[in-house]
């Protein structure tokens, strides 16, 4: 079996000390995946950090500088599973007061409390990690 490749999405707080809501992301493409929505970030090149990787997939997808914070992980630990030759590791982030600029694998964005993560339609890969981000 060959190792999985390394997807990083970002739990983007409105703080990192005491967060109470935290940003989703919905998306435009591939079709199958449009109108579903995520934690924003991507792939890890193989000359990053799974840090490096998710500062920089901020910067592309939403324009903003994030300030990186711990990560979830899964109650088995490893990464939250995508497929079989991708998992996503979880990191908490923080961006402040920024502006979020949509580069078109996104159409929208969205502040959530805790109370409505589960009233949107989400990735079954960002799905998995909904009870646990508040907690």
């Amino acid at each position: 079996m060959s190792e999985l490749r390394v997807v990083v999405g970002a739990l983007i707080c409105n703080s990192l000390d005491s967060p109470t809501k935290v940003l989703a992301a919905r998306r435009t493409k591939p079709e199958v995946l449009a109108g579903r929505w995520e934690f924003p970030g991507g792939k890890v090149e193989a000359d990053e950090s799974p840090q490096e990787a998710l500062r920089r997939e901020l910067r592309e997808e939403l324009g903003v500088d994030a300030t990186i914070g711990r990560e979830l992980t899964p109650q088995a630990g490893g990464m939250w599973p995508i497929s079989e030759t991708y998992g996503m590791r979880l990191f908490y982030a923080e961006i402040g007061s920024q502006l979020v600029v949509l580069d078109g694998s996104h159409d929208e964005v969205l502040w959530v409390a805790a109370n409505d993560l589960q009233t949107l339609p989400w990735l079954p890969s960002d799905e998995g990690a909904l009870p646990y981000v508040f907690a």
